[in-house]
C-alpha cells in the first residue's frame, strides 16, 4: 500500500518490469487463497479505500515522476543522460 514509482529516464522498464513479475506472483498466491476459501479480515471494499487514501498521501514527486527514487541515483542520472540525449 503506497508504493512509489521512480521510472529511470521517464522509461518504466526499470524499475517497473521487476514490480510487475513480482505482483504476478502476488497474484498467483492470491488467487489459490480464495480458492482455498481463505477470507480476508478486512472487507475488499475497506481495502481499497485505505490503498487509495494511502496514494493519496504520497507525494507527487514520487508518482511516477522520476523526480525521486531509483531515478536521482547517480547510475539513474547516468543512464538518463544516455538515453535522452540520443533522443534529441
Amino acid at each position: 500500500m503506497g508504493l512509489t514509482c521512480d521510472p529511470v529516464a521517464g522509461l518504466v522498464e526499470v524499475p517497473c518490469v521487476k514490480r510487475n513479475s513480482m505482483g504476478a506472483a502476488v497474484a498467483i498466491v492470491a488467487a489459490d487463497m480464495a480458492m482455498a476459501g481463505i477470507t480476508s479480515v478486512i472487507p475488499c471494499d475497506e481495502v481499497i479505500e485505505a490503498m487509495y487514501k494511502i496514494g493519496n498521501l504520497i507525494p507527487s514527486c514520487l508518482r511516477e515522476t522520476s523526480l525521486a527514487g531509483l531515478a536521482m541515483t547517480p547510475t539513474g542520472k547516468e543512464l538518463d543522460e544516455k538515453i535522452n540525449s540520443k533522443a534529441k
